[in-house]
């Protein structure tokens, strides 16, 4: 399909089996030092009633990939540029909005879908703007204590996120998914959590979890 002028660089495709009226809109965002092409391969497996769109990350990283936020490695551990990440989410944001409106999207469906650095990103556009986003997918990522004073409470009353984690993650490990999942608890939202026998990746089954959540909620079923 043809290509829009947007504040992220991105890949599309059209729905494969379109319904009547605007179609849903699926927008994934990619980790640390990949690209838009990143999660792009998961499209075939999506519901085919979904426009589904791959973002590139605005921030140039090293061999020709991109971040939404610099990483800053310490022998204790690492830390993060909170503004940076701050801006990445509110761009990504900015993204769904004008994606809307271009692509001929129903608004009132916008479901996000982040791997690692794309699933921090996806989790703070959608708690601190929680009416632009009908569902998110947050995949081996990591909880922003920064977003946290950041939520009203309120807004995101039933809001439906799925989290999943892979129980051998080296890269981040399972602890810092059930950081988000703990937080999450916290809140009103209507939360999914899995875990799978998997590294930092996309694995079969958890792919085929992610799939079946996004069909149920645009089937308007319960959780599963």
């Amino acid at each position: 399909m043809q290509l829009k002028e947007l504040p992220l660089t991105h890949v599309a495709a059209a729905p494969r089996e379109p319904g009547a009226g605007k179609p849903p809109l699926l927008i994934m965002a990619h980790g640390v030092g990949a690209n838009e092409q990143d999660l792009m391969g998961l499209a075939p497996y999506a519901d085919p009633r979904f426009l589904v769109v791959s973002v590139r990350a605005p921030r140039r990283y090293q061999y020709g990939g991109f971040s939404w936020f610099d990483i800053h490695w310490q022998p204790s551990g690492f830390s993060i540029d909170t503004s940076q990440a701050v801006a990445g989410w509110e761009l990504l944001q900015r993204f769904a909005r004008e994606a809307v409106e271009a692509y001929g999207a129903d608004p009132a469906r916008v479901y996000l879908a982040g791997f690692s650095q794309g699933a921090i990103t996806s989790l703070g556009a959608t708690l601190t703007d929680p009416a632009l986003v009908a569902g998110t997918v947050v995949m081996s990522g990591r909880w922003m204590p920064e977003i946290g004073p950041q939520v009203d409470q309120a807004a995101v009353a039933g809001k439906p996120l799925l989290v999943v984690h892979g129980e051998y993650d080296d890269v981040i490990p399972v602890r810092y998914g059930r950081e988000i999942r703990d937080y999450l608890q916290t809140l009103p939202v209507a939360l999914t959590y899995r875990e799978h026998r998997m590294g930092h990746e996309v694995s079969l089954d958890s792919l085929r979890d992610v799939t079946a959540w996004l069909q149920d909620r645009l089937d308007d079923k319960p959780q599963i």
